[in-house]
């Protein structure tokens, strides 16, 4: 199977959860254990898992007879040694942060972890830690960035920086049947419409990660759009620290001036999901009521700019920052400057380019920008992974954080083991803080890992994190 790719990878080591790697992780390496769409646990290289009664522990059961690539059999100490770089602040990479929840662990023998938790945890955020743990070969640890070692379906076969990847199956796997092809070719092309022009000609079989508005149009010419459970969440993300934004209904104003509708059909072709809240319908805490709650409405918006109190002046001193090496985000950030000037409120935009933008971003060297959010069909907590919604080290609004009552409702969230009715009240309680505090304010859900392939191809297995599993695909008979 030939699959374009839009950018090439950056390494081999699993714990690198960045997008570029998104199409080789889940053929390179298997999880403790999957989710279905629906977010309902099963079996992979753990066949069973029991939690303590006090929520203070987990008991992992690992699977008889796995192997990693190099034909060594999978054990606890592998895990063991897995967990271990996940607790680094460095080798742990984007896994870190999932790990802060672990006290220690124990391997009682070759096929058993336990893992201790420094507090009791609710049964979901356990499970999205063994979900989100891929075990690396203890004796790869060191160099897996370079070399993969993991179980998974695939092996590497040769890669050619900055040109192709490709994979080979792997005999060994522990599957039974799978993969189904010999081989995944990926070829790294440097725009969408080249890449969709090769799927076109019959050069490829698959775009991965391509983009919504070529999508649909090669759905309408018979190609097949997979989409995932797993999209990301763009977020109007608020600096609440600077003026006019310090302003609590000036922020709570954009709740109604965003055009959600006009977002996700303008921005991305239609293809996600209008929401008021930072989940995708996969989550515990999705609330489709909000939607309609905070739908569009100038006229409310207005109000709240005028109870702000602030002059036509002060609600005109900001910037919008904007990603201008990304269409949709320009697209987007033109739709709100263009609501805005409706109510004769003017600003500008501000657009920067590449690492330019990225940097300005990630060190909060803004008053309101447009970036997408991920983790947000998992624990809810999860979400302040990502930088706007950290409730600690926060490189937007800072330390201490401005509003504890959002840290207290996701410390909240962590905390609440049941009944379901206390857990369901947990999420309710942070859905509303979040709305009033808005310091972040969702539009809409929008894809990544994007697939569209030929209808020559079936079986495709979708992944929870929308990442590429390639061992189910095969070609139709």
């Amino acid at each position: 199977m030939h699959v374009g790719v839009l950018a090439d990878m950056t390494n081999f080591d699993p714990m690198q959860f960045s997008t570029v790697n998104f199409p080789l992780i889940k053929n390179l390496y298997d999880s403790l254990i999957e989710y279905t769409p629906e977010g309902e646990a099963i079996p992979s290289l753990a066949t069973d898992w029991t939690i303590a009664e006090d929520h203070m522990s987990v008991s992992v059961t690992l699977r008889e007879g796995v192997k990693f690539h190099s034909g060594a059999v999978l054990t606890s100490a592998d895990i063991a040694a897995t967990l271990a770089k996940a607790t680094d602040p460095k080798k742990g990479k984007n896994v870190y942060s999932t790990m802060a929840i672990v006290k220690d662990w124990t391997t009682p023998d070759d096929k058993t972890v336990v893992i201790n938790f420094k507090a009791a945890t609710p049964d979901r955020q356990m499970l999205d830690l063994l979900q989100f743990v891929m075990p690396i070969e203890a004796a790869g640890i060191e160099t897996v960035e370079t070399v993969p070692a993991g179980t998974g379906a695939y092996k590497l076969d040769s890669r050619a920086v900055g040109q192709n990847i490709v994979l080979t199956a792997n005999e060994d796997y522990w599957r039974e049947n799978e993969p189904i092809l010999g081989e995944v070719r990926f070829t790294i092309f440097s725009d969408d419409a080249s890449a969709s022009a090769a799927l076109e000609s019959g050069g490829l079989e698959m775009v991965y990660g391509g983009a919504a508005r070529s999508a649909v149009r090669l759905q309408d010419a018979g190609y097949q759009v997979i989409r995932g459970p797993g999209p990301l969440v763009q977020v109007f993300r608020i600096n609440a620290t600077k003026a006019p934004f310090d302003n609590a209904k000036f922020r709570q104003a954009f709740n109604y001036l965003l055009d959600r509708e006009g977002i996700l059909r303008v921005g991305y072709a239609g293809l996600g999901e209008v929401v008021a809240l930072p989940w995708a319908p996969a989550s515990p805490a999705f609330d489709a009521s909000y939607t309609e709650k905070y739908a569009f409405n100038p006229d409310k918006a207005r109000e709240l700019f005028t109870e702000s109190g602030l002059s036509k002046a002060e609600m005109e001193d900001w910037k919008l920052l904007v990603y201008g090496t990304d269409a949709a985000s320009t697209t987007i950030s033109q739709i709100v400057q263009a609501a805005l000037a409706d109510l004769d409120i003017n600003i500008e935009l501000d657009v920067r380019e590449g690492s330019e933008y990225v940097e300005a971003q990630l060190s909060g060297d803004y008053k309101a920008t447009f970036g997408g959010v991920g983790n947000v069909q998992k624990f809810p907590s999860r979400v302040s992974t990502n930088s706007i919604y950290r409730t600690a080290n926060n490189p937007v609004l800072k330390d201490p954080h401005p509003f504890p009552e959002y840290v207290a409702a996701i410390e909240r969230v962590n905390t609440t083991l049941g009944p379901d009715e206390a857990v369901k009240a947990a999420y309710d309680h942070l859905n509303q803080v979040l709305v009033e505090s808005s310091f972040a304010i969702p539009t809409n859900s929008y894809e990544i890992g994007l697939i569209v392939a030929s209808p020559k191809l079936s079986g495709f297995t979708l992944d929870i994190d929308n990442l590429l599993v390639a061992r189910t695909i095969g070609f139709k008979e």
